[in-house]
């Protein structure tokens, strides 16, 4: 039997006051909706698939787990462009582990984004911007470094995920990038530590040498501290400040 279903001003279709979403925010809605039960591997095939977004690219730090991500990439397509922000600022470790891990993925198209060096002496010219302000610092090193990397771009995917800290605890698959026009993806929001443990292990993966010795967050040297065994792993970035984030993901931080 056919019923009609009838809307009310009690049941407004769309509430009134209510916005409609922008025509990315639909686009992201959309496809949060579609893969709500989907597997990381899943939902990173969706993001390379140009027709669901369009142009994108991995944003990699090479750090504590970023092999995860580097390998699924690099079992569906080794040509996808990979964004490696060197600060200038890193371990010695990191930029090391970030060469022996791209030619053991296989991985070509890694791109090495550094500082304008016009603008880090004019703003740092004795590398000491991070002791007065570590939100100009990472402004300066990594977010519009990043935002230039990223331009052309229509999308970019991160490595974060919920159980990382309070501020990523509701992350989505999809996010809209409404200043950048940017879809931001997180294959690996859902997972867990034990989850990131059981793929590196299961498909060798080496691990970042740094973290044998207390560094389970890995980011530039000079505000990167050891964590104590049961603490958040994220607790050795910026200690002593109630800084949580480098930027790059909250509208792509600020240039201040």
């Amino acid at each position: 039997m056919q019923h009609d279903i009838e809307f009310t001003r009690a049941t407004p279709l769309i509430q009134q006051g209510a916005q409609m979403p922008s025509p990315l925010g639909a686009k992201v809605n959309a496809l949060n909706a579609t893969h709500k039960s989907a597997s990381a591997r899943a939902v990173l095939k969706a993001s390379l698939d140009t027709a669901n977004i369009g142009r994108v690219a991995l944003v990699s730090s090479f750090g504590a787990d970023s092999a995860v991500l580097l390998h699924m990439v690099s079992t569906i397509d080794k040509s996808v462009p990979i964004i490696f922000i060197d600060t200038e600022m890193l371990f010695h470790e990191t930029l090391v582990y970030q060469a022996q891990l791209t030619i053991d993925l296989g991985l070509w198209n890694v791109r090495i984004i550094r500082p304008d060096e016009h603008e880090v002496h004019a703003r740092d010219p004795h590398g000491d911007l991070h002791t007065r302000s570590t939100r100009a610092c990472c402004a300066l090193r990594k977010t519009r470094p990043l935002i230039r990397a990223l331009d052309g771009f229509d999308g970019w995917i991160t490595g974060r995920k919920r159980f990382q800290s309070g501020t990523r605890a509701q992350l989505a698959y999809f996010e809209a990038e409404e200043n950048t026009g940017q879809v931001k993806v997180n294959p690996l929001a859902h997972w867990s530590l034990e989850d990131i443990k059981t793929y590196m292990s299961t498909n060798a993966l080496p691990r970042h040498p740094l973290i044998s010795k207390g560094f389970p967050s890995i980011g530039c040297a000079p505000c990167t501290s050891k964590v104590a065994h049961g603490d958040d792993p994220r607790s050795g970035r910026w200690r002593g400040t109630d800084k949580t984030e480098c930027g790059i993901h909250f509208g792509q931080g600020s240039s201040t």
